[in-house]
């Protein structure tokens, strides 16, 4: 199972949307408060968008999809799991990184200096 999500893994950062591009672009190498974010990172049977390993925050950038009843139901188990695994999970939208993309770095910095 290991080998087929880091498999997974590698074909989406391959394959990232503009969306992922944009905010990785602000999140990789420490450019984003010296934090150190992974992109696709694979916990248990899920691949989560971005991580802060450290600081145990997952963030999830989310297209029109999530908002079916099936995808809804499928993000709060995930989001559930995560959490009782001691993660914070933060969804953001595609379209409000677009629309309120200083807004969205504040609520990630708010979340990764917490103690």
């Amino acid at each position: 199972m290991k080998k087929r999500l880091t498999k997974v893994a590698r074909q989406l950062r391959k394959n990232q949307t503009d969306y992922e591009a944009k905010l990785w672009s602000i999140l990789r190498g420490r450019r984003f408060s010296n934090f150190k974010f992974v992109r696709q990172y694979a916990i248990d049977n899920y691949i989560i968008d971005f991580c802060c390993r450290r600081k145990k925050l997952m963030i999830e950038l989310d297209g029109g999809q999530h908002n079916e009843i099936r995808n809804i139901k499928t993000d709060q188990t995930r989001d559930k799991h995560l959490k009782l695994k001691g993660y914070k999970v933060l969804r953001i939208w595609n379209n409000e990184l677009s629309e309120n993309l200083e807004g969205v770095l504040d609520r990630i910095y708010e979340l990764v200096s917490e103690e």
